[in-house]
C-alpha cells in the first residue's frame, strides 16, 4: 500500500478508537476538518509532517505512537 494510505487508515482507526468526528479532532489539533476529511480520504498525495505532529498532538500521543502501527512495516509499504 502507499503511504497516504496508510496514514488514512490509521488516522480512521485512532479516530474511531478513541470516539473522535472530524470536528473534534479539528478541535483539539488544530488541523481543518477539511485536510482531516483529505486525509481519511485519501484525497490528498502528500502531508506535511507537521500535519501529523498535530493531529498526533491533539489525540494525546507523539509521532512514535502514531506510526507505531504495522500498517507501517517496510513489508507494507510500497512507494
Amino acid at each position: 500500500m502507499k503511504t497516504m494510505e496508510a496514514i488514512s487508515i490509521r488516522l480512521a482507526n485512532l479516530m474511531k478508537e478513541k470516539g473522535l468526528t472530524g470536528y473534534g479532532l479539528w478541535k483539539l489539533s488544530g488541523v481543518s476538518e477539511a485536510t482531516i476529511s483529505d486525509l481519511r480520504l485519501m484525497r490528498n498525495n502528500s502531508v506535511g509532517i507537521n500535519v501529523i505532529q498535530a493531529l498526533a498532538d491533539g489525540m494525546g500521543m507523539g509521532l512514535d505512537e502514531f506510526f507505531a502501527d504495522p500498517l507501517f512495516s517496510r513489508e507494507n509499504i510500497t512507494d
